[in-house]
């Protein structure tokens, strides 16, 4: 049996980094290709890049379009291989950081991940999700090693949207529901081989970290101010969920939000809000008993994310429809096989009208004294 246990070369999180990143930015050369969406430039980037080049650096900026996708991917790597860059770096959300790492890996040159977002755990991987250029779920892109390093400004992350961080705390809350399955199942991690005991005990440090700081870090964000309960959160999200998705592997929740991208109706949602109703579906499948199920139940109701079909804007949806997304949450090309028992596209779509309708219920029965975020 093998095990593997993988992560970035370098994770450096700080208040204010960005603008002290010389001294790490130095080693990859001087001739960056800076890939930023429109916002994120214009929020962090264009002051970032000016920083760069008041410290020598010849930065090629190129403007994300938004998805990635392999269009996009081959669109930039033509910009990259044309100006010679000496390193690509990732300045932005998940789509933006997983395209940078599918143009280092075809440019053959290291990569470097700077998130402003703590709100999935892309940053530290070796794979991006390729989306279609419509954005539906493609595949997964897989790299022989981790980006050379992830710079994390707490600061520019205590500035971005609440809705982010929440989102981010969400898809980190699936890391340890999804690890726990797959040491169960004995199943191969999302690096090809089996657990390793520190990718599962990562997998529980960021559940534990989750459920006693998200909602200080919560109230903090809403004020973006950056405190110590902030900064565990925005390692929780980003390092500890992205070492633990990875090196503790993947099961139901995240199959079961690939599912769910093919419905139109929830394109508008975050990963991280399709990710928690994954979460709960996962937990309904496994048959969790009431305890365990009502723990991450009413932490993701705390959060405001949804738990009922009407959150992710299916109040309507066809028993037909619900199926699709239970087919494509079962496809060959994910990660549902790796649970410990088999399980069916009817058994997805009954799970979703089972979490529903258990929400309903608790909502129903606790609406007198319970009010949502």
């Amino acid at each position: 049996m093998v095990e593997e246990f993988g992560s970035p070369s370098s994770y450096i999180q700080g208040k204010g980094v960005l603008f002290e990143s010389d001294k790490y930015l130095q080693n990859f050369g001087k001739k960056p290709l800076l890939l930023a969406g429109n916002t994120v430039y214009k929020i962090v980037g264009q002051k970032f890049e000016e920083y760069l080049q008041d410290n020598g650096y010849d930065v090629t900026r190129v403007q994300f379009n938004g998805e990635s996708s392999t269009n996009e991917v081959d669109r930039v790597t033509a910009i990259g291989k044309e100006n010679n860059v000496s390193v690509i770096y990732g300045l932005g959300g998940g789509k933006t950081v997983d395209t940078a790492k599918a143009i280092a890996d075809n440019l053959h040159l290291p990569v470097v991940i700077m998130p402003t977002l703590a709100s999935n755990d892309a940053p530290c991987s070796r794979l991006s999700v390729i989306y279609t250029d419509d954005g539906g779920f493609d595949h997964y892109r897989f790299y022989n090693q981790n980006p050379d390093l992830v710079l994390v400004d707490t600061q520019v992350i205590a500035g971005g949207p609440v809705r982010m961080l929440i989102s981010g705390i969400a898809d980190a809350l699936a890391t340890n529901v999804e690890a726990q399955a797959v040491a169960k199942a004995n199943s191969d991690t999302m690096l090809g081989e089996k657990q390793t005991l520190v990718g599962n005990a990562i997998a529980q440090k960021c559940e534990d970290t989750l459920f006693d700081y998200s909602h200080l870090a919560v109230a903090a964000a809403q004020d973006h101010v950056v405190t110590p309960a902030l900064a565990k959160i925005v390692e929780a999200n980003t390092l500890m969920s992205g070492l633990g998705f990875e090196s503790g592997g993947l099961s139901g929740a995240h199959a079961i939000h690939d599912g769910l991208t093919i419905l139109e109706e929830t394109h508008d949602l975050t990963h991280g809000e399709k990710v928690a109703y994954g979460t709960l579906t996962q937990l309904m499948l496994e048959g969790a008993d009431k305890e365990r199920y009502n723990k991450y139940f009413q932490f993701i109701l705390s959060l405001g994310l949804p738990t009922t079909l009407a959150d992710l804007h299916l109040e309507n949806v066809s028993d037909e429809k619900l199926l699709k997304a239970g087919e494509a949450a079962c496809s060959e090309q994910d990660t549902m096989d790796r649970l410990p028992f088999a399980v069916s596209p009817d058994d997805v779509a009954q799970a979703f009208r089972a979490v529903d309708a258990y929400s309903k219920q608790f909502l129903s029965t606790h609406r007198c004294h319970h009010s949502r975020m």
